[in-house]
């Protein structure tokens, strides 16, 4: 009897409604004021809040990454909606409490356990389900969480001027329980030696088209022990710094460098997210015909050109342009980096994998915007602090060709041993 295998493209929905659930940390910003004006707590304390969110996703993907690998999937978003369903909804008791330590230890900690989990879980997931459209499958679900924010904001909004800050933690974490349990029940890899109709392992005289083979199929302690896995790490710790930086500073500095208008610099900031959001689906479905190595040395080449010429740029427009591409290569390279770990890592750990590779965006969480406070305190410039950027996007550029060099001894190695098999048989 035929196993009845479940709909690839259901998979990915789910992993949708778990990742536009989990991305709504990235609207925390709408509780900072009402939380400030109620308690008459600092901003900075307030929005820490967020950074704990951060933190412990990165921290909790990274210790986490074998629970997803060893347990499945399923189980895996059963863990990441109980941890961050629990974290929102105890967030509105912290408020009734009025304890700032409790908040940081429900929505902080406990929620960011449930982001780090459910982040790496649907994903991992994903790649194993799309070895035929990697990019586009692990860009579909990066890209909720990209645009979650432009869903949750207005809710939370509503919600909070109805019927109070707790009452809309209690609401709101509820909800995502709901959504992301539910998504966890369909959650599942694919069957052994499972391949897309019209695939095969080896093309040659079926007529049906190959699946391209990875580099390799490292567990993830294997995989930290080379040379590409911190190449990768740098690229995306990089490509993160400057990104969460800039957007940290958006506003002040198209006032201060371009003159525009308070209304005009918020629009652009909203329009920000669409283009993060966008350019996580694009790029990454993008990558899938120009291949990894290209589409990250296209993200470097693209941002040094442009973080050295907005100082530059007088006119509002262009400045909002090179905003919005810089935005699509910030969400690329988040969407992009899972399929790139599956074509030089193979699958069998690489939601583990992943979870290592994304303590990168914990450290640039913490590291970017302090870094760019640092540089602009010191040369009282955004100028020097775009130059600075530009800079390490140069570096970044030259790790993005250096991988290539290990990515082609790679392929000659699995050459050399095709050879072998092929002359001994």
């Amino acid at each position: 009897m035929e196993q009845k295998v479940k709909n690839r493209w259901l998979i990915a929905l789910a992993a949708v409604g778990i990742h536009i659930s989990i991305g709504s940390v990235y609207a925390w910003s709408v509780f900072t004021k009402p939380i400030q004006q109620q308690f008459g707590w600092a901003q900075t304390d307030v929005q820490f809040t967020f950074s704990i969110a951060i933190l412990f996703l990165g921290l909790s993907a990274a210790f986490l990454g074998h629970y997803v690998e060893k347990h499945g999937p399923r189980k895996a978003g059963i863990l990441a909606s109980i941890f961050f369903g629990v974290g929102v909804t105890a967030s509105g008791l912290a408020i009734q409490l009025e304890s700032l330590p409790l908040l940081y230890l429900c929505y902080g900690v406990l929620g960011g356990i449930g982001l780090g989990v459910g982040y790496i879980t649907p994903v991992s997931t994903l790649v194993k389900w799309f070895p035929d459209r990697r990019g586009l499958a692990t860009g579909l679900a990066i890209m909720g969480f990209g645009f979650a924010s432009m869903i949750a904001s207005p809710i939370m909004n509503a919600l909070i001027n109805s019927v109070g800050i707790a009452n809309t933690f209690y609401i709101l974490g509820i909800i995502y329980f709901v959504v992301m349990i539910s998504a966890a029940q369909y959650l599942a890899p694919p069957p052994q030696g499972w391949l897309p109709k019209g695939y095969s392992a080896d093309a040659a005289g079926t007529g049906a088209k190959q699946i391209k083979q990875d580099l390799a199929q490292l567990t993830a302690n294997e995989a930290v022990k080379t040379r590409r896995f911190y190449l990768l790490w740098l690229m995306l710790f990089i490509n993160v710094t400057c990104g969460i930086a800039i957007i940290s500073v958006a506003s002040p500095m198209a006032q201060e460098m371009v003159g525009m208008s308070v209304t005009m610099a918020a629009l652009m900031v909203g329009l920000n997210g669409l283009f993060n959001g966008a350019g996580r689906i694009g790029w990454a479905s993008f990558s899938d015909y120009i291949g990894r190595p290209n589409t990250y040395t296209a993200f470097f080449v693209i941002q040094v050109i442009l973080f050295f010429a907005l100082p530059y740029l007088s006119n509002p427009v262009l400045f909002m342009i090179a905003m919005f591409i810089i935005m699509t290569c910030y969400g690329g390279g988040f969407s992009s980096i899972p399929a790139y770990i599956g074509d030089l890592f193979g699958t069998k750990q690489l939601g583990a994998i992943h979870g290592y590779i994304l303590t990168a965006w914990a450290a640039a969480g913490l590291a970017g915007p302090i870094f760019t406070s640092w540089v602009y305190d010191t040369t009282q410039s955004y100028t020097s602090t775009m130059m600075v950027f530009s800079g390490m996007f140069v570096i970044a550029l030259v790790i993005s060709l250096l991988i290539r060099l290990d990515i082609k001894r790679l392929k000659e190695e699995a050459k050399r041993k095709q050879n072998s098999v092929d002359i001994a048989s």
